[in-house]
């Protein structure tokens, strides 16, 4: 059990650490723009302040506060007359559209619960999800109807309307005048990746939703007079993409500029006619556009703060100056944040700390300081105790945000959430000025002759060679060490590096006990969202 005495203490002397080094100006408490109120009441405030503004954008179409206020209200009442109430789930079995952001409203607005619910699951995935949650409404697109008519049994006795073929039916009916959600009940089942087994559904209220917005926009400084527009290409399926592209915009009464899809075109105008504020891609995003011809003659400057996330080309300072060159932004570009599912996302944020590349130079990964209101803790894994600064330990979590527990999995949830405190199972440090570093999973740690080996450390060393594109370390057993790192190493395309070569440099550049074996090849086996299958990379490394 952990001791909650000294755990105190320990977050009582840390915060006073991390105040000091907290870059200056930015606040140490959560302000909340139009005060702590429901999600759509947040619509229905904008749409007082400024009904006539635009808070949507997606397929050329501009929708105001107004109109926005008034569509998820007649949206509820079409849902309503389905027989969803209070409590009731509500999947939403679709990609990014003003559909999905419409819905969403209204199913807070009744107090019904939101699924978000992936629209790239095959027949099994699909199943599960509607299995577990068990909604009583499932609202789709007409390419995707098929596949909730064939779950059976899965989807039970839901109803199901797509949303493209009933729409004038569904806006049609009268709005829904009351705001029967509130902050504190179940207002939404986020479902994990399912990196442990089958997906949980993370139960979330919102609160949480508010909370993540209202800390995110104060510990970055995003403006709350109504010029704040995120653009949103991120599956706002995801939970990264919801606080993206519908809770920041809603919470600040700004402007959601939605796309389906990245396309680099298609955002390079957006950013230009929207006059966007933050955008979230992958460093490829960012590289496309700054190898596109007409770069340096589009107009970036309205862009405050542009995010990376490093899925398979790392962030680096060569990246950040590229980027800076080729183009008149504003902000510093930076990596996006450290979160999860079962927080909301965006616990620890390193804005404001890109000075001489402090953040993108620092031991790997540097995720910067807790966003205001959130308690972040290395602890001794086993014993639950925390561990001394530099040290390495188990990173846990407690905020406003963390999911009260798994839908229908009292023993997951027992298993992770400790006296409100959530046990990531992620591996890392909070060094000697306070700044929280991510090593890796628990589960991905190697050992070499009993040391520790942390492939996120490995990764970043490794894709600093300039010929290495994309780079995934794995465990591989070995004979004398107990195990040693591979990593897998996609060159680019016009470059020649061979095995030899690499495993030479890094000879140079980094300690013998994490020198990896290295095998090239000629590209990554993907996930459907973009990330490196490293499961399958792990097979193959146990093959030998």
């Amino acid at each position: 059990m952990l001791d909650l005495t000294e755990l105190n203490s320990y977050i009582s002397d840390l915060k006073r650490l991390q105040d000091s080094t907290r870059p200056a100006g930015l606040p140490s408490e959560v302000h909340y723009p139009a005060g702590e109120i429901s999600i759509p009441a947040h619509i229905s405030h904008w749409a007082d302040v400024r009904g006539a503004e635009t808070a949507l954008v997606f397929d050329g179409r501009e929708y105001t506060f107004a109109e926005v206020d008034d569509l998820h209200r007649r949206i509820a009442g079409w849902m309503s007359s389905t027989g969803v109430t209070k409590g009731d789930r509500v999947a939403l079995h679709m990609g990014n559209c003003a559909e999905f952001y419409l819905c969403f409203l209204a199913v807070l607005r009744l107090g019904a619960v939101h699924v978000p619910v992936n629209p790239m699951f095959a027949h099994a995935e699909l199943n599960h999800e509607l299995s577990d949650a068990g909604p009583s409404l499932i609202l789709c697109t007409s390419a995707l109807k098929h596949l909730s008519e064939n779950a059976g049994d899965a989807r039970g006795d839901a109803v199901i309307a797509a949303v493209d073929e009933d729409w004038d039916r569904i806006i049609g009916a009268a709005p829904h005048r009351d705001d029967d959600g509130d902050l504190d009940s179940l207002a939404a089942l986020n479902y994990t990746g399912g990196t442990t087994g089958l997906p949980k559904g993370c139960t979330h209220t919102q609160r949480d939703m508010l909370y993540t917005a209202a800390s995110t926009a104060t510990a970055t400084e995003l403006p709350r007079d109504g010029s704040f527009t995120s653009l949103c290409y991120l599956p706002v399926f995801w939970i990264a993409g919801e606080d993206l592209g519908l809770l920041l915009p809603i919470v600040l009464g700004g402007t959601s500029v939605l796309l389906a899809r990245w396309n680099a075109a298609e955002v390079v105008d957006a950013i230009e006619k929207h006059g966007v504020s933050v955008m979230i891609g992958t460093v490829e995003n960012y590289l496309e556009i700054m190898a596109m011809p007409d770069v340096a003659d589009r107009d970036f400057s309205s862009m405050t703060d542009p995010q990376a996330v490093s899925f398979v080309r790392k962030m680096s300072p060569e990246v950040r100056h590229d980027w800076a060159r080729s183009t008149n932004c504003t902000g510093v570009l930076r990596e996006a944040a450290y979160g999860m599912t079962e927080t909301h996302t965006l616990d620890a944020i390193p804005y404001g700390m890109a000075e001489n590349d402090f953040d993108l130079n620092a031991e790997p990964v540097f995720c910067g300081l807790p966003v205001p209101g959130t308690d972040i803790a290395v602890v001794e894994f086993g014993t639950q105790q925390p561990v001394a600064l530099d040290e390495v330990g188990e990173i846990i979590v407690r905020s406003p945000s963390v999911t009260s527990g798994y839908w229908r999995n009292e023993e997951a949830t027992a298993a992770q959430i400790v006296d409100g405190w959530l046990h990531t199972g992620d591996t890392g440090r909070i060094d000697s000025d306070g700044y929280l570093h991510f090593l890796g999973r628990q589960k991905e740690m190697i050992k070499v002759n009993g040391m520790s080996v942390f492939p996120a450390e490995v990764e970043l060393l490794v894709s600093r060679h300039p010929d290495v594109l994309a780079v995934a370390v794995v465990p591989m057993a070995d004979p004398e060490t107990e195990q040693r790192p591979l990593a897998f190493v996609q060159p680019h395309a016009d470059s020649s590096l061979t095995a030899t070569e690499l495993e030479a440099w890094c000879r140079e550049n980094m300690s013998r006990y994490k020198l990896p074996l290295i095998e090239i090849v000629e590209s990554m086996p993907m996930t459907a969202t973009g990330k490196i299958r490293k499961t399958a990379l792990t097979e193959r490394a146990s093959r030998g």
